[in-house]
């Protein structure tokens, strides 16, 4: 808010972008691993510009000359591209050139990454932290209410052969028909309709530039659209037994939720096992249960 205040650069502009770096960051092995505040990252030739020979340079002048982006976002007279006021201040100046609008927002992120999938990945981050006006947005929630019937066990990697031979990339959770199905995370849905693997379902993008997948539904919840921002426990479908063919199709397998994970890297996106997660947030769910007791 201080990096706001200077540039007028809306705060949660630089958070989206933070958060989409430091989701990155963990993908990247050419990105430093330790973590600071901000997760945003130049390269030397970024920051002191490509041309620059002293690649360790931190004078303002010497690096502006050379078209680095390196500012000194707190005064101290040097412009060192570890200092989170400096990095804050510097990309919030690239940003400010393009103008304040979401528009204009989009604009710099495509010139700055030349990649739309990256633009959308912040654009909805900075759409969820307006939402909910805070940074903590890091709860999760089992996929489903605790009192129905359900059974599940890691699925991910097992092997599918409906429309050719490929691996089943989450895991299965079995319940009855139009069981409630909820949001895990705080997010942005990106996708809702219909897949013929799939059948009906929602794809939600979370803070960590993870890709929530929910398919086989019977029906979306009301009010669930393609843009809406949800919190973790927001019913936003309901289990069903659809797909493996053409929109409609229904009942070539028991009703169940097919819940999957995927990370971007900044240039593709690949699953993992959803598992672990869906354990660790059913066992968080039960023990606040028993505390409500």
């Amino acid at each position: 808010k201080k990096t706001e205040a200077i540039t007028n650069v809306p705060w949660y502009f630089l958070a989206a972008v933070d958060a989409y770096e430091r989701g990155v960051r963990r993908t990247q092995k050419d990105r430093p691993t330790e973590e600071g505040v901000i997760g945003i990252y130049f390269s030397p030739q970024q920051w002191v510009g490509p041309l620059n020979p002293n690649m360790e340079d931190t004078d303002p002048l010497s690096i502006s000359l050379f078209d680095g982006m390196g500012l000194d976002g707190n005064g101290d007279g040097i412009a060192d591209r570890m200092n989170d006021e400096d990095v804050l201040y510097s990309i919030a100046q690239y940003l400010e050139k393009f103008g304040f609008k979401e528009e204009d927002f989009r604009i710099a992120l495509w010139e700055y990454y030349q990649r739309e999938q990256s633009v959308a990945i912040i654009s909805g981050h900075a759409k969820v932290y307006k939402k909910f006006n805070r940074l903590d947005l890091s709860k999760h929630t089992f996929p489903m209410p605790l009192q129905y019937d359900y059974s599940y066990r890691d699925t991910w990697g097992d092997r599918r052969g409906w429309g050719g031979r490929r691996i089943h990339e989450g895991t299965d959770i079995f319940a009855g028909y139009h069981v409630p199905v909820l949001a895990t995370a705080y997010g942005i849905v990106e996708i809702k309709g219909w897949n013929k693997y799939g059948g009906w379902r929602v794809g939600i993008r979370d803070t960590d530039n993870i890709y929530h997948y929910y398919a086989h539904l019977s029906g979306f919840e009301k009010g669930i659209e393609e843009g809406t921002i949800v919190a973790p426990g927001d019913v936003i479908g309901y289990v069903g037994s659809s797909g493996y063919g053409k929109p409609g199709t229904q009942g070539k397998f028991p009703p169940h939720l097919h819940y999957g994970m995927y990370r971007d890297t900044g240039y593709t996106e690949w699953s993992f096992d959803p598992y672990p997660a869906l354990k660790s947030w059913e066992r968080k769910a039960y023990q606040e249960r028993r505390k409500k007791k």
